[in-house]
């Protein structure tokens, strides 16, 4: 949203200048993305958000001739924005990060989903908050003289609702409501746990397992389905006894049945459970049974469950107990009289427990879970009454039972039959991943414990979010829509977008398990977004085995068609002044089809290219960033890649695939200079970098055509465009010096492993450099009897062969910058790798293009452990060559010895 310096000559006359003034604005970025700065209750992060507010405001008014608004007056900066700066328009909005960004950013957010679930999420971030922004709340409970630091005249506090405080000061008061009158009818179905003193503590969760009948007639057992026996044991790979809880099964032969009893030992614990993707094994009888008999035990009803285990609250711990009769005979002494009863799809893709006979979403949930559930949900449509009689309007009645139904939505993420308990951090959500998995043994938890997944902590989780919402004056809009035939952008709005990822998710089907609790409570707040049965699966964009052969359209042609007629609309709305920014997370090579790339990629690059745009870059973004630059992680491709895109020219003509190569191969290589030089790309995310530059060239023209006239598809300009990069990497090695050559070479024919003496002449002959200067003046190889091979990097210690002088090869100063820079190893990081480029002097910079090679070669192989000690070093050169540049450092030999001496426990 702010102009490149370069574009204000008249502002920033040099080059200089619009470096400082671009670093500077850099430096805001910086600073907005730290976690903090999300936090808009802090001086800082509310400076820091309004100085970007500002920048915004002030390239708006460049753009218009117009003077800016005063960077003191936040209100005026944010008006201006509301009246003047286009707005940010995400048609796959989903959860709604994008448009919640835009308006933290001051900008005006237009939001449109298909699936009513994320329609109702993006609301309840961006559209109601701001309604309700600085209203006090109507509880009789609130605060009169309620402030947040401010002070009124003599030093008297006065009330102020900051934001939308107050709003999430009622919902804290109505949960709490709830909450009170839930536990007074359902509370007898939550006992306390009896401790061994006497005394007793609130449960926290009671774990189960699923049963089946022992496929042995001789045994008869329910035999439990376990993926372990562990209930607890702290972090770390060898806890003791004391730190580990596990239940052991007691097995009565006479009386066909398994009881648990807890252990607290480390000796006995099995290695194991009783099931996992192959079958199941009793523990009556070891009698093990397939996969496929529990299946159909399932289907016929037979499978059960059987307690294992109670957690419960202690003072800063949890107590692990033995399942107990009473708790057993409470936890099925009622059944619910209401319950979901919505099925399944058929072909629900992301769901296993389809495969067991699942059919319908009630299922997910015990008899107890439905129980609380609908207790909860008749108690959120009874608070409305409370609120009207609090003088409440009844918009604003709905918008708190919004966000109360959404604490709905919180607690089926962790009251379900389908939530795990994890034996280091406890309960674990139904969706770790995107997904409902199936859970062998499952945990109950308790909504009126005081830990985690309480009602209460789902309440304060929303309320919290809510108060630091940001609340503008801007208006911000979110519609359901149809991408493919709906696009709400007549202003010509910036699109900014995530769209769905071929066939990576499919979030219809998983929005269901919340869709049937939150249709009851909201579809008269909102009937058209609940006038479904269910959440809308048919029109969902996406390529699932279900659209296969559907009117004689596979999957895959369905989702380029609706792709397409998506971005041609979007194409047809945006802004012709910004780029279009499209964030996509396939990975350039996965799934590859032709050896090339991958559907995902292919199917989305052709369907911009076709839809009109001029694919102008693709940036990888790493949304996931490792704390230190010495990272175990530094070798995962970025998470996420934004493709840059504008209108293509009206006028834009054809080209011959001659020509489209001859363009690539001219302008690719200087472009690959500055992302590597100056957007200091790690080498794991340069291939998908490069991709911009080389479809800028591709997609820049109408069509490319060969000579007979047929087109060259995306996959095959894919093609060239990697080719391009393997010979930048050659050209690259050609600029080393003629040592490192050599040693490039060398690695390529050998690795680290002894070659033949004679080929090893060869190749020196043919560098021009002597095998005698590479192994003694500087000791980059051993050669005897015959053989030879390169020194590994962890033989470039510090302390190693030779002292450091400033006419070190390239090859000799990346190794000994790797040596610092491996992963686990914090001795010396920046400050040494530093030290050592300081020694080589004027040389260094041929360090970063030779780590850049060394990357792209063991990265190749799969030698990660390589591959992220030199993407390490890359991605740390920023930092190592502001280390060096400092005038006061220790020398090498300082930082070495130090080190050393460190080591050997001696002094100096």
């Amino acid at each position: 949203m702010v102009d490149d310096p370069s574009s204000c000559p008249e502002e920033f006359p040099t080059e200089e200048a619009q470096r400082a003034e671009r670093n500077r604005l850099h430096d805001l970025i910086r600073k907005m993305v730290e976690w903090e700065s999300t936090n808009e209750s802090e001086q800082e992060a509310v400076d820091i958000r309004d100085a970007a507010r500002y920048e915004i405001a002030r390239s708006v008014a460049r753009s218009r001739n117009e003077p800016a608004p005063d960077a003191d007056n936040p209100d005026a900066v944010l008006r201006y924005l509301g009246d003047n700066a286009l707005p940010i328009y995400d048609p796959f909005a989903g959860g709604g990060s994008i448009p919640l960004e835009a308006q933290r950013l001051g900008l005006r957010a237009v939001a449109s989903d298909l699936n009513p679930v994320a329609v109702l999420i993006n609301k309840a971030l961006i559209e109601l908050p701001p309604k309700f922004a600085g209203k006090p709340p109507v509880n009789p409970k609130a605060d009169p003289m309620h402030n947040d630091g401010g002070q009124g005249q003599a030093g008297n506090a006065r009330p102020l609702w900051r934001g939308a405080a107050g709003l999430a000061d009622d919902i804290r008061y109505y949960g709490k409501w709830i909450r009170e009158r839930a536990y007074e009818r359902i509370g007898h179905l939550y006992p306390k746990a009896k401790l061994q003193d006497g005394t007793e503590s609130t449960v926290i969760a009671w774990l189960w397992a699923r049963t089946v009948p022992c496929q042995n007639p001789a045994c008869g057992v329910a035999m439990p389905l376990m993926v372990t026996f562990q209930v607890h044991r702290k972090r770390g790979n060898q806890p003791s006894g004391g730190d580990r809880y596990w239940t052991r099964p007691v097995v009565d032969t006479d009386a066909r049945t398994v009881s648990f009893v807890m252990q607290n030992h480390a000796s006995g614990v099995p290695d194991g459970g009783t099931v996992n993707r192959n079958g199941a094994t009793c523990v009556g009888c070891n009698t093990t049974s397939p996969l496929a008999y529990v299946r159909e035990q399932s289907k016929a009803g037979k499978m059960g469950v059987q307690m294992t285990a109670i957690v419960a609250e202690g003072d800063r711990r949890r107590f692990y107990l033995s399942p107990t009769d009473e708790h057993i005979e409470i936890a099925f002494s009622e059944k619910s009289n209401m319950r979901p009863s919505q099925k399944m799809p058929t072909t629900a893709y992301k769901v296993s427990g389809r495969g067991y006979g699942i059919t319908h979403w009630h299922q997910l949930f015990t008899e107890r879970q439905i129980i609380a559930l609908n207790t909860l949900s008749d108690l959120v449509l009874e608070s409305r009454a409370e609120m009207l009689g609090h003088g409440a309007s009844t918009e604003y009645v709905n918008v708190v039972g919004t966000y109360l139904a959404l604490a709905i939505g919180r607690m089926t993420d962790r009251c379900s039959s389908f939530a795990s308990w994890d034996v280091t951090s406890g309960l674990r959500s139904v969706f770790p991943r995107q997904a409902i998995p199936m859970v062998w043994n499952f945990a109950e938890s308790n909504p009126f414990s005081n830990s985690t997944a309480n009602w209460m902590a789902h309440i304060e989780w929303i309320a919290k979010v809510v108060e630091r919402l940001p609340t503008p004056v801007n208006s911000s809009a979110v519609y359901q829509a149809d991408a493919s035939t709906t696009i709400h952008a007549q202003s010509g709005p910036v699109i900014v977008t995530d769209p769905p990822y071929y066939d990576n998710i499919s979030f219809a089907e998983i929005s269901d398990f919340f869709y049937v609790w939150l249709r009851p409570l909201l579809r008269d707040i909102y009937p058209d977004l609940f006038a479904g049965v269910l959440v809308p699966i048919q029109e969902e964009m996406v390529a699932v085995p279900r659209f296969n052969d559907k009117d004689g359209e596979s999957a895959r042609e369905r989702f380029e068609r609706l792709m397409g007629d998506t971005l041609r609309l979007i194409r047809e709305k945006c802004s012709p002044e910004f780029p279009s920014s499209i964030f996509y997370a396939y990975k350039q090579r996965e799934e590859e089809r032709d050896g090339v790339t991958s559907t995902g990629w292919d199917t989305m690059l052709t369907a911009l290219v076709d839809a009109g745009f001029q694919i102008v870059g693709t940036w990888p973004m790493r949304t996931e960033m490792a704390n230190r630059p010495n990272s175990l992680d530094a070798n995962s491709l970025a998470s996420s890649v934004v493709l840059v895109c504008r209108p293509r020219a009206e006028d834009a003509g054809k080209a011959t695939r001659r020509q489209f190569l001859d363009a690539l191969e001219a302008e690719l290589p200087g472009a690959l200079d500055r992302i590597t030089r100056e957007g200091h790309i790690a080498p794991v995310d340069l291939s998908q970098a490069a991709i911009g530059p080389g479809m800028e060239v591709y997609s820049r023209y109408a069509g490319v055509e060969t000579i007979a006239g047929e087109r060259v598809p995306v996959r095959d300009a894919l093609r060239e465009i990697n080719r391009v990069i393997v010979e930048y990497h050659q050209r690259e090695q050609g600029a080393l010096d003629v040592e490192s050559q050599f040693c490039v070479e060398w690695l390529r024919e050998h690795g680290y492993v002894d070659g033949e003496f004679g080929r090893a002449e060869t190749l020196s002959q043919a560098k021009n450099v002597s095998i005698e200067a590479l192994r003694d003046a500087h000791g980059l190889l051993e050669a005897s009897a015959g053989k030879l091979r390169l020194l590994r990097v962890d033989e470039y210690s510090p302390d190693g062969r030779r002292r450091l002088r400033g006419d070190m090869t390239a090859w000799e100063g990346c190794m000994r910058m790797a040596w610092h820079m491996r992963p686990g190893d914090d001795r010396l990081g920046v400050e040494g790798a530093s030290a050592v480029g300081r020694e080589m002097g004027g040389g260094v910079e041929s360090v970063e293009r030779l780590a850049r090679i060394l990357y792209d070669y063991f990265d190749g192989r799969g030698d990660s452990a390589n591959a992220v000690t030199f993407n390490t070093l890359v991605t740390s050169w920023g930092a190592i060559d502001k280390a060096m540049r400092e005038p006061e450092r220790p020398t090498l030999d300082s930082v070495a010895a130090s080190a050393v001496q460190g080591e050997l426990g001696v002094g100096r």
